[in-house]
């Protein structure tokens, strides 16, 4: 069989660390304002600063693991997934919470307080600091990376949660409007959904190793049939380990019984057409020729 290897660019996690330290300061300081205030708003948002917090412990727990623990004869893929699983419980567990907030916040809509809005006030502004800070730190790691992304969308959230809070906070303050403070938190918990649905559903089609979803498994098999030699090109699996490999393995049938340096040719062929066009960096190749075997493109197992 060939095989080939391009590896991508290491994403190191001091930001993610201290943007969860942060974030563990923000937390403790709007579950306790929420408390004394009274707002549910303010709780809901330090709740889902926690499960942030959590959360940010995960994925740097998970890139420490990615980029440090290598491949090993019983873990020849090393911990190159961890992040992946990182980012699909990050997203799932936000997707829990909103849905409790929401049903607090209906709860709380029909049952209105009065609230302590000047402590609300302050402490959403410290929420939007800390977490305007923690986004503008994660940014440019998010581009690329989806663990990553999860976490900065968490700490976005966050941020854009505090915002609502603030605006409540005011219209309590000068406007006495109190039912405000549960429509905000249905709001937030809306939000927090749709973003991480998308991230939730792009982690799972990873871990259950479907095709990346930019390329087409027909194009790749009709490309690589047009290489002068190829037959066909069946039994073909593509997948992505994690965010960044994209993995590709077929059976090749030869027009011709090649040598064994003939193949390694056709196989450099494969493997700079797989890279170059696909973005495909790790590929092997089964070579046949007058195989008696299935020449579908996919094998039903």
């Amino acid at each position: 069989m060939g095989g080939n290897h391009h590896h991508a660019t290491t994403i190191t996690g001091k930001n993610l660390l201290f943007s969860i330290i942060l974030n563990l300061i923000i937390t403790l300081a709007q579950f306790i304002g929420g408390l004394i205030s009274g707002s549910l708003a303010l709780i809901s948002d330090s709740i889902h600063n926690f499960s942030d917090v959590i959360s940010l412990v995960v994925s740097y727990v998970a890139n420490r693991l990615a980029q440090h623990k290598k491949q090993t004869v019983s873990k020849t893929f090393g911990y190159k997934r961890a992040e992946i699983i990182a980012a699909f419980f990050n997203a799932a567990s936000l997707i829990v919470i909103a849905v409790f907030l929401g049903i607090e916040a209906v709860d709380r809509f029909f049952n209105p307080v009065i609230i302590q809005s000047n402590l609300v006030i302050w402490l959403a502004i410290l929420g939007i600091a800390v977490n305007g800070f923690s986004v503008l730190l994660l940014k440019k790691d998010a581009a690329h990376n989806l663990n990553m992304k999860s976490a900065y969308i968490h700490l976005l959230a966050d941020m854009l949660t505090s915002v609502g809070v603030l605006i409540g906070g005011l219209l309590m303050k000068y406007y006495q409007i109190y039912w405000i403070d549960g429509v905000l938190t249905l709001i937030i918990s809306i939000y927090l959904i749709k973003m991480s649905v998308k991230i939730f559903m792009d982690s799972l089609k990873i871990l259950m190793l479907f095709a990346p979803k930019n390329i087409k498994v027909t194009d790749v098999v009709k490309r690589l049939e047009q290489i002068e030699g190829v037959r066909n090109i069946h039994h073909v699996h593509i997948w992505q380990l994690n965010d960044v490999d994209a993995y590709f393995e077929a059976h090749a049938e030869f027009k011709e019984d090649i040598r064994l340096s003939d193949f390694d040719k056709l196989c450099k062929q494969i493997e700079g057409i797989l890279h170059d066009e696909f973005h495909i960096n790790h590929c092997n190749i089964q070579p046949e020729f007058i195989r008696e075997d299935l020449k579908e493109v996919i094998i039903q197992d």
